[in-house]
């Protein structure tokens, strides 16, 4: 177990364990009244004086400046890789227990280990849709970021809340935090990396509140330029593989070995992850209507490969296709798009959400451009959607945005009545409260 108490305390336990005087033990390099500092907290000694003070009292650097011994730190350290691949790679909730866990045997002389395992903790709960509870947890650690940026970066924790409150609904709060970290990463010129297309990914998400010339869409533009769409290899069975052998290692008590092996597979998953998320930025470029039709095609069928790679993101494939089939109406080629809706309803199946109404919208469209019959698509839309006016099936914007959608495409069947209803229901789910209506901020720290 860690030590409790500061470095002091641990000088100053250690000295008279070992009935020293804090002359004996300042020697003939320190001063006593220096080592009296130490102990009273009002010094903290450097590294080169922290290995002479270890040396004289017979522990580790690490035990005087940490209150942990070098094996309990490595553990910690392996803990720490274990539930990241738990909450990348396996059960968010079994994280969220796991960086609970270290943060409960770390104490303030380990505060940057127990600082990222709280952090761990608020990714847990937003990947389990705990946004009220995430949210919460990543103020606290903005306001420990700001007292103490040697502990946690606040860039990231920004990002991280603005996504949170986006998906929660709170669409003002969210552009408010990701126009700070977009200050912050212009600043440091960052648009490279995990921070970067994180939070480009966030900011493309609100990308109906954006202008084009908006400095935001001109990042994202940058990021994308930069790491493009990279091709996406399914290595869940190398990470899986890794991730076992970190934990057989760990269990053979060979725990450097087992931090090694975890670190190899957080590794592996982050390029897939990061591929991923350029997908979802790429994705939703595409969907603007400024964008050319000839980057649009070109972004779209990159995201549709990237997505195409893996199981788990079948989903967002089906949405990718939904945002092909509409390039290819942008560009006059109504077949082709309604060829692209069919495949993307195919690949849905029976999922929940906008996407299958969405599909039906555009195969809607299509019919009206090509002069066929569009009740149909019209009325599947219509069901579709009924049951999708909850935050649970996807953010109220998205709704609403499909819901007004099938009002204009009533009006030009000549149905009257289902447009007002349809419009109607626009306004009720763009009125939908916010997951985290209650939840008190400190108004501090939500800039």
């Amino acid at each position: 177990m860690p030590s409790q108490g500061t470095i002091g305390d641990r000088v100053r336990g250690l000295r008279l364990n070992r009935r020293m005087s804090q002359a004996q033990l300042a020697g003939p390099d320190l001063s006593d009244s220096y080592v009296s500092l130490i102990e009273s907290g009002k010094r903290t000694p450097t590294p080169v004086v922290a290995r002479l003070l270890a040396e004289r009292l017979g522990c580790t650097t690490e035990f005087l400046l940490h209150g942990i011994e070098p094996r309990q730190r490595i553990d910690t350290e392996l803990g720490l890789r274990h539930a990241e691949l738990e909450l990348q790679h396996g059960d968010p909730a079994v994280a969220a227990e796991r960086f609970t866990e270290i943060v409960k045997v770390a104490d303030e002389e380990n505060a940057m280990l127990t600082a990222h395992a709280r952090f761990g903790r608020a990714r847990a709960l937003e990947a389990q849709g705990r946004l009220g509870q995430a949210v919460e947890a990543f103020e606290r650690l903005r306001r420990e970021a700001a007292a103490h940026p040697e502990r946690l970066a606040d860039l990231p924790l920004a990002v991280a809340l603005s996504r949170c409150y986006q998906r929660a609904g709170d669409r003002l709060r969210a552009r408010d935090l990701a126009a700070h970290a977009l200050e912050q990463a212009m600043r440091l010129e960052i648009a490279q990396g995990e921070i970067a297309v994180d939070l480009a990914a966030t900011i493309v998400e609100a990308r109906g509140e954006l202008d084009t010339a908006s400095p935001e869409l001109t990042f994202v533009k940058r990021v994308l330029d930069i790491a493009g769409v990279p091709d996406v290899v399914d290595r869940s069975g190398e990470i899986q593989a890794l991730w076992q052998a970190s934990a057989a290692a760990a269990a053979g008590d060979d725990s450097a070995l087992a931090v090694r092996l975890a670190d190899d597979a957080i590794t592996a998953g982050r390029q897939d992850r990061l591929a991923l998320q350029l997908a979802r930025i790429a994705m939703h470029w595409a969907r603007l209507a400024t964008t050319p039709v000839e980057e649009a095609e070109r972004l779209v069928g990159a995201a549709a490969r990237a997505f195409a790679s893996t199981p788990a993101t079948a989903h967002e494939h089906g949405e990718t296709l939904i945002a092909h089939a509409r390039v290819r109406l942008r560009a006059g080629d109504a077949g082709r798009a309604g060829e692209v809706a069919t495949a993307a309803l195919d690949l849905l199946g029976d999922a929940r959400g906008t996407a299958p109404a969405e599909a039906h919208l555009v195969l809607a469209t299509v019919a009206l451009d090509l002069d066929s019959e569009a009740t149909k698509h019209l009325s599947s839309a219509r069901v579709l959607l009924d049951g999708l006016n909850r935050p649970v099936f996807g953010s109220d914007r998205q709704v609403a945005r499909c819901w007004r959608e099938l009002g204009d495409l009533y009006g030009r069947v000549g149905d009257p009545a289902q447009q007002t209803g349809a419009y109607r229901k626009a306004l009720e789910a763009a009125g939908v409260r916010s997951a985290l209506a209650g939840l008190t901020v400190d108004a501090s720290v939500s800039r």
